[in-house]
């Protein structure tokens, strides 16, 4: 039976919904953004760029296939809540092993549902992504207004700090090593699947803290260097784009995402963050080279600005949706990354072409 308790989902600007607790009752802060997803809300939940964000679902019904071990992206939900439309009480998947709203509740996040999340799109995509509280516990609006105007901008927000790794680990230590490549994997929030992949392609893993230094890299003396998604503003990441500073042209770099972003300010780019964001399964990019378009995975609400990048970098996908960067390459030493996420996750699986491409770069390189 659905949680009748009714919940307000507050808005910075004074716009409320109101609808019914869902999940955790409770109280929770955060940007709040929107996702146009129609599927993939597990991974979704699980993945560390959301962290400190309230994330509206646009498909009308969530849940339906419930929650399952597998389909995760971190090892908790990473999300602040969860706005929905309508959530399955009873999921249907030979896989599921609880209901959205149970899973919810185990992890202790506040959502709601039974709110026009049209209208909640709508309003963000016209006014841009704002803070806003979600409570099943106060109703009162004043109250809610005061303590939004506690909860700080994520402009600014070094959030890599509080998702990353606390200490280096080898990924999937279980299995015997490759020996193909030693990737050193810099974890500013860094999802499950990109792992995956890049052991599929025969490289074994060592993933460090985002706060590793770049001599520890070198000591380690990897093949390449990946540089993970992850949350909040890439100029606030300031010792991670130190670190990536020193590393240009002394190994090969991989950067996807947050990656991406902290790769171009390495170079000298500035970035600046997006109205209200990119986030779904269905965004069209472009690749400069091949003129093909690629529908992509994206979840980021910064962009690293074109005009910026200096002379010895090049962009090499832009997103057909606003003219933004999805990915640059310099070129003259080993580094290429993009905004979006070719490891999907959930998502199309048109770009994971790069991990290959991010071989054959090590491959090249090789001394």
């Amino acid at each position: 039976m659905a949680n009748q308790k009714s919940a307000i989902l507050l808005l910075a600007d004074g716009r409320s919904f109101t609808g019914r607790a869902f999940g955790f009752v409770g109280e929770t802060t955060g940007e709040v953004c929107f996702n146009t997803g129609m599927t993939g809300y597990q991974e979704i939940l699980t993945d560390p760029s959301y962290c400190k964000q309230i994330v509206t679902m646009t498909a009308p019904h969530i849940g339906n296939y419930g929650v399952n071990p597998d389909d995760v992206e971190s090892d908790r939900i990473q999300v602040a809540g969860f706005v929905i439309k309508e959530a399955t009480e009873i999921p249907s998947n030979w896989r599921s092993k609880q209901s959205i709203g149970q899973y919810l509740n185990d992890q202790k996040i506040v959502g709601i549902q039974q709110v026009d999340t049209r209208a909640i799109t709508r309003h963000i995509r016209d006014h841009g992504a704002m803070n806003g509280i979600i409570s099943s516990v106060d109703l009162d609006i004043d109250s809610l207004k005061e303590k939004l105007l506690k909860v700080p901008s994520m402009a600014g927000l070094d959030l890599a700090k509080e998702v990353t790794c606390p200490t280096q680990y080898v990924w999937n230590d279980t299995k015997p090593p490759s020996n193909h490549y030693k990737i050193a994997a810099i974890d500013y929030g860094i999802k499950t699947n990109i792992l995956r992949l890049l052991e599929s392609h025969g490289c074994d893993v060592t993933v460090f803290p985002a706060s590793v230094s770049s001599k520890e890299i070198l000591n380690f003396n990897p093949d390449g260097v990946f540089l993970s998604n992850g949350p909040g503003d890439p100029e606030a990441v300031t010792y991670g784009i130190k670190t990536v500073k020193e590393l240009l042209g002394k190994k090969p770099i991989f950067g996807i995402c947050l990656g991406h972003q902290i790769l171009a300010l390495a170079l000298g780019a500035k970035t600046f963050k997006l109205k209200f964001g990119h986030r779904g399964c269905n965004h069209p990019v472009k690749n400069i080279d091949s003129g093909k378009v690629e529908i992509t995975s994206q979840n980021h609400g910064f962009a690293v600005d074109l005009d910026s990048l200096p002379s010895n970098v090049e962009a090499t996908h832009v997103n057909l949706n606003d003219d933004t960067s999805e990915g640059i390459r310099c070129t003259d030493i080993p580094a290429f990354s993009v905004q979006y996420h070719p490891e999907s996750s959930p998502g199309p699986h048109d770009s994971r072409y790069l991990f290959q491409q991010f071989i054959e770069l090590m491959e090249s390189h090789r001394e």
